[in-house]
C-alpha cells in the first residue's frame, strides 16, 4: 500500500497563510506581498540550496489538495480554473482535489490530471491510493486539509519547511489535531528554511 506523507511551509509560529485571504492576496496577511513571496522565497530565491526537498514535493505518484490550495473559486464551478501552475504543472500524474462541487476530471499537460472528489478525505486517499500503486501519495496542502488527514489517523509522515519568521494569525497547521507522537526522521537547515521530516507514530 502506497506511503501516505504531507509536505508543507510554515512560519516559525506554525502558520501557512495569513487572514484575509483574496484571489488577489491567496495566502492573506503572509508577511509579504499576499502571494506567499516571503513564505516560500526558499524554492525561488535560493532553489540551488533547496534541491532536493523541492524535488521531493512533486516526486509523488499521485497527489491530494483541498479546494482552497487549487483556486480561489468558492461554491459552484461559475467559470474554467484549473489551478494556480498554468498549463503544465509539476505534478505529472493525478491530483485528487478536494470539494462540494462535482466537476468532471481536468486533464492538463505533462500527465497532470486533476480529479474532483465530493465525498470526503478518506475517498480521496483511498482513491490517490489506487492510482499511486507501490509509490507515495503526497497531501500538500493546504493546513485545513492536512489537519483533516492529521486529525484521522492518515498521514504515515509530515514534512515540514520552516521558515524563520512568525505570521501570529491565520490557518494554522496542527489546529484541532489531537496530540501526536512523531519520531525525528531527519532535518537540514539552509539560509532561509530548516527542512524537518517527522514519522507519525501515534
Amino acid at each position: 500500500m502506497a506511503t501516505v506523507n504531507c509536505n508543507i511551509t510554515i512560519s516559525a509560529d506554525g502558520y501557512s497563510a495569513g487572514h484575509n485571504q483574496t484571489e488577489q492576496r491567496p495566502f492573506g496577511d503572509d508577511g509579504g506581498d499576499g502571494t506567499g513571496d516571503k513564505l516560500h522565497a526558499w524554492m525561488f530565491d535560493s532553489p540551488e540550496e533547496n534541491q532536493a526537498e523541492i524535488d521531493q514535493m512533486t516526486a509523488a505518484t499521485a497527489f491530494i489538495m483541498g479546494r482552497n490550495m487549487f483556486g480561489p473559486v468558492r461554491g459552484e464551478w461559475d467559470r474554467p480554473w484549473n489551478g494556480w501552475w498554468g498549463d503544465n504543472p509539476p505534478f505529472h500524474g493525478p491530483v485528487f482535489v478536494l470539494t462540494h462541487h462535482e466537476r468532471d476530471p481536468q486533464p492538463m499537460d505533462g500527465g497532470t490530471t486533476y480529479h474532483f472528489v465530493t465525498d470526503g478525505i478518506e475517498s480521496a486517499l483511498e482513491q490517490a491510493r489506487a492510482a499511486a500503486g507501490d509509490g507515495e501519495v503526497t497531501i500538500l496542502g493546504g493546513a485545513t486539509t492536512i489537519n483533516q488527514y492529521l486529525a484521522a489517523g492518515l498521514i504515515d509522515e509530515v514534512r515540514l519547511h520552516i521558515v524563520p519568521f512568525t505570521l501570529g494569525a491565520g490557518t494554522r497547521l496542527f489546529e484541532g489535531v489531537p496530540p501526536l507522537k512523531l519520531e525525528q526522521v531527519k532535518s537540514r537547515a539552509t539560509t532561509s528554511v530548516t527542512h524537518v521530516t517527522y514519522r507519525v507514530l501515534s
